[in-house]
């Protein structure tokens, strides 16, 4: 989890807004890939790969935001 919480935060927007979201036309990839995953056409491994590659920098911004949030108070004695 450490190494989540190293990753800056522009570094991580910045990957999820480019490699996230591209190609942008005619949608982005990420979307088209969980539209074939809902529907249940996500059957050929080059599109699960790219539902990985597309979908890892969504994940990693989740769950570094969600360690804000969800962070454990330290013990003042």
């Amino acid at each position: 989890m450490r190494w989540i919480q190293s990753l800056s935060w522009p570094m991580v927007i910045f990957f999820s807004l480019t490699l996230g979201l591209a190609p942008f036309n005619p949608e982005p990839h990420v979307l088209e890939k969980i539209t074939m995953l809902l529907n249940g056409e996500l059957t050929k491994p080059i599109d699960m790969f790219d539902l990985m590659l597309h979908g890892t920098p969504w994940i990693l911004l989740i769950i570094k935001s969600s360690t804000l949030f969800l962070k454990q108070p330290e013990n003042e004695t």
